[in-house]
């Protein structure tokens, strides 16, 4: 985020200071009338949103609760990060395609995303470009389409994000926008099925505490809707709260999601309305589905998922690049555990660590030094903790709200 995004942000939030303490006071009372209730048990509530991650540390919302005496409830970090969980495989094939003469399209956040296994020397597209392969960043693939077009070489765009991205996609296949010579390499993942898996995953550490509510993601929602999370809210019995991105709009997340806790609801709640219908954007939803289909898929560090991913259709295999440049897929056999020694990134992503419980944090695995991939990308929680963390604002959104 720019800095002068990050300055109007603050300025917004503080003009809005007196709702933030309201938020606070309505969270320490839920709180503490859960705790006459239930005792020490500790309220965890997970986040699934990289940009809900920003928003907590940079804001210091953990500490600022903590201020206000609330201390059984803790927020936590879930897969939120496109880019942190996609496998080393497939940066590896790009970056030998790249070798070859193949012009690779990227997004800014993968470009310096470290491979496990160097090829050619390079442990990313960043290395090889420096190393004279063709890689260049891109804000979207129709701006991939627009320059492939013009130059006509053999190229390759890595199509890494969540269903937020996948109208992008399938709507430039669609309209007839990719020239001939652009594959697409379709790493999209899905955000539902990790949901269901990270909070399994949570609840299978027999030490901890389970996932007691969660705040789901907004831009993922403005495609996919509040009807997405249903699912979720039922099996598990535990509130979901879609929400924006706003500090006052994760406060009233977790507000809405102890109050649901408090009075034994679990719904769904779509708190970002100015964004989020219940249905979800129906039109992008058609066009993802008539060019992808639905696929198990590796997430980088934690291995396959079920109905995790999108392919392209067969009818639209003249634009898939696994195809074109004969790259062999992975598959639950083939797939082997890609990150590297000491990293525990796939643990920070499904919410079973911190990543000051990792030994590489802010030793060998810097943001300047990359090790592990949720250091690289502004949604990945290391990066986040790294650049923001430390109590973020908390110090001065704590006596903007009365708590110091």
């Amino acid at each position: 985020m720019m800095r002068k995004e990050m300055a109007a942000l603050e300025l917004a939030f503080r003009r809005k200071s007196k709702i933030t303490g309201m938020l606070v006071q309505y969270i320490r009372k839920y709180a503490e009338e859960l705790k006459r209730r239930d005792g020490d048990y500790v309220y965890k509530i997970m986040d699934f949103c990289g940009t809900h991650e920003w928003t907590i540390v940079h804001f210091g919302l953990r500490s600022v609760l903590e201020m206000a005496g609330v201390d059984n409830v803790e927020l936590v970090a879930g897969p939120g990060c496109p880019v942190c969980v996609t496998p080393s495989y497939y940066l590896e094939e790009a970056i030998k395609l790249a070798f070859e003469g193949v012009v690779v399209y990227t997004y800014g956040d993968v470009f310096r995303l470290p491979a496990l296994q160097r090829v050619r020397g390079a442990r990313s597209l960043a290395e090889a470009k420096a190393m004279g392969a063709d890689v260049r960043l891109i804000h979207t693939f129709l701006h991939a389409a627009i320059d492939a077009k013009k130059h006509n070489k053999p190229s390759l765009f890595l199509g890494i994000g969540f269903e937020t991205v996948a109208p992008g996609y399938s709507e430039a296949i669609l309209r007839g926008l990719v020239p001939p010579n652009l594959k697409l390499m379709s790493l999209v993942k899905l955000t539902p099925p990790a949901m269901f898996y990270a909070l399994d995953m949570v609840k299978e550490k027999p030490t901890d505490y389970p996932i007691s509510g969660v705040i789901a993601p907004g831009h993922v929602s403005t495609i996919v809707g509040g009807k997405a999370w249903a699912p979720v809210a039922e099996q598990y019995r535990i509130p979901v709260v879609v929400s924006g991105f706003e500090p006052n709009d994760v406060l009233t997340a977790v507000a809405e999601i102890l109050k649901q806790i408090k009075n034994g609801e679990h719904k769904v709640v779509i708190e970002y309305t100015r964004a989020v219908k219940w249905e979800g954007d129906l039109k992008a939803q058609s066009s993802i589905n008539t060019v992808f289909e639905t696929v198990d898929t590796a997430w980088r560090g934690i291995g396959y998922i079920p109905k995790s991913g999108l392919a392209l259709r067969e009818q639209f295999k003249q634009y898939d690049a696994f195809a074109h440049f004969g790259i062999p897929d992975l598959t639950p056999e083939r797939w082997r555990y890609d990150l590297p020694p000491g990293c525990k990134c796939a643990e920070v992503n499904l919410g079973k660590a911190k990543p000051t419980d990792c030994p590489l944090f802010m030793k060998a695995c810097t943001p300047d030094h990359p090790v592990g991939p949720c250091m690289v990308s502004v949604e990945g929680t290391c990066a986040i903790w790294a650049r923001f963390g430390g109590g973020g604002l908390a110090l001065e959104v704590a006596k903007e709200v009365g708590l110091a």
